[in-house]
Formats: C-alpha cells, sequence, structure tokens
C-alpha cells in the first residue's frame, strides 16, 4: 500500500521505490506516531522539527538520480530518516545537524540499522567548515530564503543540489542546481512545505 501511494503520486525510479520499502519509517518517528508512520504526511520530532512526508522524501531523492559511487551532503538531519534512504543508494553521507538532541538520536538509529556509510556531524549547515566537501549530491531539508552560495561552491562538475527555496512562513518551491561544465542550471520544481533552515548550532537541545 505504501509503495503504491507513492506509485500513484508519480515515483517512478524502482530504485527510490523499494529503498522506501526497506527503510522502516516507524523507527523515526516519535513513540506515539508509530502507528501513522507509513500515512503520507509530516509528523512532528523533537526540537519543534518534522519528519518529511513520504512522498516528499521520494520526491527529493528521485530527483537526486543517485549513484552508488556518489558522496552526499545533507543539511539538516532530523530523525535521521532521509539519511537513510540516501545512505542504501550512495557510497557515503555526511549529514548536518543544529541540535545536539537530534543528532545523536539519529546516529542511534542509523547505527541500529547498520547504516555504517553515514557520518552524523553537529554543526552549522549553512555555515560549514572549509575543508568540507565537494560532493556530487547536497540535499536541504529545511526552507532557505536562497540557496547559500557556499553549498553550491562544494557542488562537483555534473553535481546536483536541491532545496526548497521560498521564505520561512509559508510556501517554498523545491528547486534543483545542476553544475556543468558552462555554469549552473536551475530548474523549479514543486511546492512544498518545510521548517526555517537557521544558522548555528542550536544553543540547547
Amino acid at each position: 500500500m505504501f509503495q503504491l501511494t507513492l506509485r500513484r503520486r508519480g515515483i517512478s525510479d524502482q530504485t527510490v521505490l523499494r529503498t522506501m520499502e526497506e527503510v522502516p519509517r516507524e523507527l523515526f518517528v516519535e513513540a506515539s506516531d508509530r502507528e501513522a508512520a507509513y500515512r503520507d504526511s509530516a509528523l512532528p520530532i523533537a526540537c519543534g522539527q518534522t519528519i518529511s512526508q513520504p512522498f516528499v522524501v521520494a520526491y527529493m531523492t528521485e530527483q537526486l538520480q543517485l549513484q552508488k559511487s556518489h558522496r552526499v551532503l545533507e543539511i539538516g538531519t532530523g530523525s535521521g530518516y532521509q539519511a537513510a534512504v540516501l545512505s542504501r543508494l550512495a557510497r557515503e553521507v555526511l549529514t548536518v545537524e543544529r541540535y545536539r538532541m537530534l543528532a545523536d538520536a539519529a546516529r542511534a538509529r542509523l547505527e541500529k540499522l547498520d547504516c555504517h556509510n553515514v557520518e552524523v556531524m553537529l554543526g552549522d549547515g549553512l555555515n560549514l567548515p572549509p575543508n568540507i566537501g565537494p560532493f556530487d549530491r547536497i540535499i536541504v531539508t529545511a526552507a532557505v530564503e536562497k540557496i547559500p552560495e557556499n553549498l553550491v561552491e562544494r557542488l562537483e562538475v555534473g553535481g546536483i543540489l536541491i532545496a526548497p527555496v521560498g521564505p520561512h512562513q509559508g510556501v517554498q518551491t523545491l528547486t534543483r542546481l545542476s553544475r556543468t561544465e558552462a555554469g549552473i542550471e536551475r530548474k523549479e520544481l514543486v511546492e512544498v512545505r518545510f521548517v526555517p533552515a537557521l544558522p548555528g548550532v542550536a544553543r540547547e537541545l
């Protein structure tokens, strides 16, 4: 039923569909929401954040056009669910989270699922250290008013970056950047709603 819902909404990549089926989403939601884990809706998690609805996770993953050789950067670990999906499709995943509580919980879940190719880093995803990168793929899972140039600069030629772009309160447009030899190509995809990407590391939690 879960896979059928994703297919009906237009997800056609068989590898993405299979991966969505294999990753146990119920492990990434709050205990009180486990019965709703596979419903196609976002759910609240700790620190005022959310786990994205399955369609959005699948759609963003499909748009990344992942290959097993890819190194991926995720900004906004949250529950770790998106990172778990990415881990099965890429060589290496670095996921950055500003809330220590979320980073620690996601790390524990990912270790439990043997996602050994994922590194969870506590940090400011909008201001990364200069020695991190480059990456074949970058995924931002929180809303940005514009795509940070320091993320674009970390994208390899042939790379893809996907992020929700728009006002922090309201509707954003999922935007895909592709780096070619000639420069950056930009394509706007679908409307989405994400929690805002905030600068710095959270002082509490």
